[in-house]
């Protein structure tokens, strides 16, 4: 039984099915970029944890005392297989992944604001390691899928939950664009950090208007630049040194994008200014970060040249 099999019928089953198993098949290759992550991960399955909990700031699988001192060392070194992390935090037998990310900030920020997910079928795109995804289970959902296509942190994920042995998360190597194959599946959907790598915002949040069920809710983050004017930047290159960016809306700008993509009763629940205290380099994550993509001489820029960013939190409904 996989994850497709609990889908509404209103889903194309058999087409996400092939794509599933072509995506296995792929993985499965004997390539030595998919066994940089599938060996770790082979490594991480034998370390069934006891002691979970994901009601804190911290994902929490397995305690210190679950593992001998020799099986720490193979289990860290596995972990680490897995840099950069990019979210997080979590502990892992005792071992503390600081992650680039504090991610805590974000969830905390949008607890007040979420909707009911008890007994609700839950998509979180670009769902990265599956932090976000451990830290909905509380919520009590049915089933959460996270739509990841990076093998990396497709295995992480599936590392992390071959530990802590939740049957109701499932990942799969698919993407944002794939979500016309999921019509009318969800009752939450979460985006976040992921609209400004779309080229065609409008089409994606139409996507994912056609992929929630009827009630359904949007929970968006985004990168954002400050300001009240409904507009957008559009960097030449790079925005914050990172490619790939398109456009970098305001927070106004953005609930209209939503509003024209067919969602009703929008709402901006937090924005705030980006700092190195939310997303910096560590132990775990020892490439540049936000300190490194902000001009040193005027923090209100980017190295480009353009408005620092700032964080904004939205939620919507498809009526």
């Amino acid at each position: 039984m996989t994850y497709i099999d609990q889908l509404p019928d209103t889903a194309g089953k058999d087409k996400i099915l092939k794509l599933h198993r072509q995506r296995q098949d792929w993985v499965n290759q004997p390539k030595k970029g998919f066994l940089r992550y599938r060996v770790p991960f082979e490594i991480l399955q034998k370390f069934p944890a006891k002691h979970l909990d994901f009601t804190g700031d911290k994902v929490i699988i397995g305690s210190a005392d679950e593992i001998r001192t020799g099986q720490r060392q193979d289990l860290e070194s596995a972990l680490r297989d897995f840099c950069p992390w990019r979210k997080g935090p979590f502990s892992i037998f005792g071992i503390e992944v600081d992650s680039e990310w504090q991610s805590q900030r974000k969830w905390n920020r949008l607890l007040p604001y979420l909707p009911d997910m008890h007994g609700k079928i839950i998509a979180d795109i670009g769902c990265n390691n599956g932090y976000y995804m451990f830290r909905m289970l509380p919520h009590q959902p049915e089933l959460v899928i996270g739509l990841e296509p990076s093998v990396q942190h497709y295995y992480c994920f599936k590392g992390m939950n071959s530990m802590a042995g939740q049957k109701n998360l499932h990942i799969d190597l698919l993407g944002v664009e794939h979500l016309p194959l999921f019509p009318e599946c969800f009752d939450v959907l979460f985006l976040m950090g992921i609209i400004y790598h779309r080229s065609s915002p409008i089409d994606c949040l139409r996507d994912i208007f056609s992929s929630l069920r009827p009630g359904g809710t949007l929970v968006l983050e985004s990168q954002a630049i400050p300001g009240s004017e409904e507009h957008a930047l559009f960097p030449e290159k790079t925005y914050a040194k990172v490619p790939g960016t398109y456009f970098v809306p305001t927070g106004n700008c953005l609930q209209n994008w939503v509003l024209r993509a067919g969602f009703k009763n929008v709402r901006i629940v937090c924005q705030h200014a980006m700092s190195s205290k939310e997303q910096r380099r560590t132990d775990w994550m020892q490439f540049e970060s936000y300190a490194d993509f902000i001009d040193p001489d005027n923090p209100a820029r980017t190295v480009e040249g353009y408005p620092a960013p700032d964080r904004v939190y939205l939620l919507a409904e498809k009526k």
